[in-house]
């Protein structure tokens, strides 16, 4: 019986327009806040988009449901959201007014770009959400020259990779080869879902430089996901000793990297970087 009341939160926002309880739509009221902030604000700020998942996130909500169920149960993926409620004994339009001017601080944050309003009498839950859309804002090359430049400033500075001390090394070099070996094992993490150095297929790091034409004296791979940027990404492999140790190895002359994307993943985003000395 809820569920079906749930179903119907953005229609009961739509049949309170139509009666006249509110003079703005409630989603143009809180757009008229962001635009015109009676708070502090920051200068670029996109209107919030009305949301029918989020709409039906916000109604389980209403009856007691966790959030993250509510967003799973209304098929939204967010990668950040925040959830609002308000309750007086005013009428609908005025009740609006409030919430918008009491929250103000969260509805100008320019990381939302969705929302989703349940309405009961006197009662508003807003739901505000970040979708999870995964992206690097580099081409792959921008991104692998990135990578090499990053990589080779950490290197030349001797640095401790958890308890083992490492003297500076040379720089690398790009190999197409290595590049090859990385984007298609971040393309196999990235579309079957999984997070490993061994490959779906039981390959393992050597196995792959090799099928992509390499012949090495050393090799080695680093993986991360859920970095958008190749800072990021370089940034978490020198925290982690195993990759850092990758990363400032002597033994190792050329490296590839490659990113891959697929939204429908867990992580979104999914990198790998192949490192090599070659015969």
């Amino acid at each position: 019986m809820f569920m079906k009341l749930f179903a119907q939160s953005g229609l009961l926002v739509s049949l309170l327009i139509a009666a006249g309880a509110f003079a703005q739509s409630p989603y143009e009221q809180i757009n008229r806040v962001r635009a015109d902030p009676p708070c502090p604000a920051p200068a670029v700020r996109e209107p919030l988009r009305r949301n029918e998942a989020l709409e039906r996130a916000a109604g389980l909500l209403a009856a007691g449901t966790d959030l993250d169920a509510s967003l799973k149960q209304a098929g939204y993926r967010a990668a950040r959201s925040s959830v609002v409620r308000m309750a007086s004994n005013v009428p609908p339009a005025e009740l609006i007014t409030m919430f918008a001017q009491r929250n103000c601080a969260l509805i100008v944050e320019p990381v939302f770009i969705d929302i989703g309003i349940h309405l009961q009498a006197g009662a508003i839950t807003a739901l505000l959400a970040q979708p999870f859309t995964p992206q690097v804002v580099q081409s792959q090359e921008d991104a692998g020259n990135n990578v090499l430049a990053l990589v080779n400033r950490a290197r030349a500075v001797a640095r401790r990779c958890g308890d083992k001390p490492f003297a500076a090394a040379k720089p690398l070099s790009r190999s197409a080869m290595l590049t090859l070996a990385a984007l298609s094992h971040a393309a196999d993490m990235a579309r079957n879902n999984y997070f490993s150095h061994d490959g779906r297929d039981g390959s393992n790091p050597a196995q792959r430089v090799e099928r992509a034409g390499y012949r090495y004296r050393a090799t080695g791979e680093n993986i991360a996901a859920g970095m958008n940027t190749a800072e990021l990404a370089v940034e978490t492999w020198i925290k982690s000793p195993q990759h850092c140790a990758n990363l400032m190895s002597p033994a190792f002359t050329e490296m590839g990297v490659a990113f891959a994307i697929d939204p429908r993943s867990q992580l979104g985003v999914y990198w790998s970087q192949s490192f090599g000395a070659p015969r």
